[in-house]
């Protein structure tokens, strides 16, 4: 899985806190890291450096799915790494009700598939 992490000029984001970053988000996505080619994460102030405000920070992360549309989720937060936390975990929920939905959706078809043949 190769991780790409982006920010904009306004938000600095130095090498050891990408490395941070890339550790938590193999950590969190790890159970599904087979599934996974890579994932994109892109840190934007919406508002730029001339105002403040709450919620101006956008993590928007992109997974991109083996055989599968990428999926991705976007979080407003009012710094870089609360941003970055929801989104990881808005993204961990997002897959586990995809990929478990594939899942149960293809154990039912293997389990009637078995019932056909029994009868």
């Amino acid at each position: 899985m190769v991780i790409q992490i982006n920010s904009a000029k306004h938000i600095q984001l130095h090498a050891d806190k990408i490395d941070a970053w890339s550790e938590e988000l193999k950590g969190s996505l790890n159970r599904f890291a087979d599934q996974i080619s890579r994932v994109e994460v892109h840190v934007t102030d919406e508002n730029s450096a001339v105002k403040e405000g709450a919620d101006d920070i956008r993590c928007l992360i992109e997974a991109r799915l083996n055989g599968r549309q990428p999926v991705s989720v976007e979080v407003r937060s009012a710094n870089p790494p609360l941003a970055f936390k929801q989104a990881i975990e808005a993204l961990h929920r997002r897959l586990e009700h995809l990929l478990g939905k594939e899942r149960t959706l293809k154990r039912k078809g293997q389990r009637d598939a078995s019932r056909k043949e029994t009868l």
